[in-house]
C-alpha cells in the first residue's frame, strides 16, 4: 500500500499545509481529512490525485484544520459528477452506453457527520446538495466498530478527546499486522489494544521538545517529539511516523526531529514532508 502525505502542519501553518494524507492500492484511494481549505486541491493535484479518483474518506473531528477541506472536495466531485451526467445524457441520446455515476463513502462519528451535511446543504447550490445526498454516502461510526475499506478491515476508536470528540483508526495490514492513526492528540493508555505492537503508528509531534517552552504543546494538549517516541517506543511500535508539526523549523524540520527522536525510539522514524510517499 502507498501512503502519500498531502499536509503534515497544525492548524496554524503556512509554509506547509494541515495535515491530511492518503492510503491506496489496488482496491482504491481513502483519504483521511481534508486540511483546512482549498489547498487540498492542489495538494492532491500535485500528488497525481485528482478528487474524483477518492473511493473513501474518514474525517477524523470537526476542527478547522481537518474537516473544511472536505468540502472542497466533494464540491469538487459533485461538479464532477454532473457535468459528467451532463455528457451521459448526450451519450445515450447518440445511442451509447450510460455511464455509471461515482458513489463515495465519508466515515466519522456522529457529530462530524452531522457538521459536514449541514454544512454542505447550506453552502451548495440546491442542485448540487441534491447530487451529493444521492451520490455521497455519509456513514456514522461507532467507537469500536469495523468497517470493510480498500478490502481491509478498519475499526474505528474514540480517543477519549479532551476537547472535542476525536476518532482514531486501526488498519489490518498484511500478515495481521497493524497501522494506527491516533488522530492529533496525544496517545490516551484507554486505546492501548489498538496501538500497542503496531507495525506503523501515525502520531502528532507538535514540536521539539528543546522547543516546548517556545511553542507550548502541552496547553494545546499536544506532544513533543520526545514524549511521541518515548511512547512508541514504550508499546513496541515498529514504524513510527510524526506529523501535526509547527512549520518554523521546516527547512530542517526532518533533521531536528529525528536527531531528537531517535535518542528516545529504536524503531525506524519517520518526518515526512508534504507530499512526501511512503510505502506501508
Amino acid at each position: 500500500m502507498k501512503m502519500t502525505m498531502l499536509g503534515t502542519g497544525n492548524a496554524m501553518v503556512t509554509d506547509c499545509y494541515n495535515t491530511c494524507f492518503m492510503i491506496n492500492d489496488e482496491n482504491g484511494n481513502f483519504l483521511i481529512d481534508g486540511g483546512g481549505g482549498n489547498t487540498i486541491l492542489r495538494q492532491l493535484k500535485n500528488a497525481g490525485y485528482d478528487c474524483t479518483d477518492i473511493d473513501e474518506i474518514f474525517v477524523t473531528h470537526k476542527h478547522i484544520d481537518h474537516i473544511l477541506g472536505i468540502i472542497w472536495v466533494i464540491r469538487k466531485i459533485c461538479q464532477s459528477g454532473m457535468q459528467r451526467k451532463k455528457e451521459n445524457a448526450v451519450s445515450v441520446r447518440a445511442g451509447e452506453k450510460n455511464k455509471s455515476e461515482k458513489e463515495l463513502n465519508v466515515y466519522g462519528h456522529e457529530e462530524v457527520i452531522e457538521l459536514l451535511k449541514a454544512m454542505l446543504k447550506e453552502l451548495l447550490w440546491e442542485n448540487q446538495w441534491n447530487y451529493v445526498s444521492k451520490h455521497t454516502h455519509f456513514i456514522v461510526v461507532k467507537d469500536g466498530e469495523t468497517r470493510q475499506i480498500l478490502g481491509r478491515k478498519v475499526t474505528f476508536f474514540d480517543i477519549h478527546s479532551t476537547k472535542d470528540k476525536q476518532f482514531g483508526f486501526c488498519m489490518e495490514l498484511d500478515n495481521g499486522k497493524k497501522f494506527v492513526c491516533c488522530g492529533d492528540e496525544p496517545y490516551n493508555p484507554c486505546v492501548r489494544a489498538y496501538v500497542e505492537n503496531s507495525e506503523w503508528l501515525l502520531h502528532e509531534a507538535f514540536c521539539l521538545h528543546a522547543q516546548a517552552d517556545i511553542f507550548g504543546p502541552y496547553e494545546k494538549h499536544h506532544s513533543t517529539v520526545k514524549d511521541a517516541c518515548e511512547t512508541a517506543e514504550a508499546l513496541g511500535v515498529r514504524n513510527l511516523l510524526l506529523y501535526h508539526t509547527e512549520d518554523r523549523n521546516l527547512p530542517d524540520r526532518k533533521r531536528l526531529y529525528t536527531e531528537e527522536g531517535s535518542r528516545y525510539f529504536q524503531g525506524k522514524l519517520y518526518v515526512p514532508e508534504d507530499l512526501e510517499v511512503l510505502f506501508i
